[in-house]
């Protein structure tokens, strides 16, 4: 059984995107050489971010997400996010979920994460903004 990890997360300043795109970029390339990783996808859609990733278990999930580029960006995202959404699941196989059904299971399967200053749609629990 393969991990799946979906997050969205949605700035709540146009000014946070430059050190917001530098933590992504170093956290992006982390995993694309984390043990244990299968596949990376990232966008930007209705004004967040979303990365969609696959691991081969969840130790592998586990590694990548307290250590390296990643853990030092965790804590700024309380500070930086209005929105900030996530779920895990286990799957058969080893191909990536295309993001139609990673949007489905962040918002039937997912939970908000705690930001400083939530969104409306935050504060309401909704994982996917709406």
């Amino acid at each position: 059984m393969t991990r799946v990890s979906i997050t969205r997360l949605r700035l709540r300043s146009p000014w946070l995107e430059p050190p917001f795109l530098w933590h992504a970029v170093r956290s992006n390339v982390q995993a694309k050489g984390a043990e244990g990783c299968l596949g990376v996808n990232i966008r930007r859609a209705n004004g967040a971010y979303w990365t969609l990733t696959l691991w081969r278990d969840t130790a592998a999930l586990r590694a990548f997400m307290l250590s390296g580029a990643h853990k030092g960006a965790m804590p700024k995202l309380q500070e930086w996010c209005s929105e900030a959404s996530l779920a895990h699941w286990e799957q058969d196989g080893a191909a990536m979920p295309t993001w139609e059904e990673a949007e489905r299971r962040l918002a039937a399967e997912g939970r908000v994460s705690h930001v400083k200053h939530p969104s409306p749609a935050q504060a309401a629990g909704n994982t996917s903004g709406n």
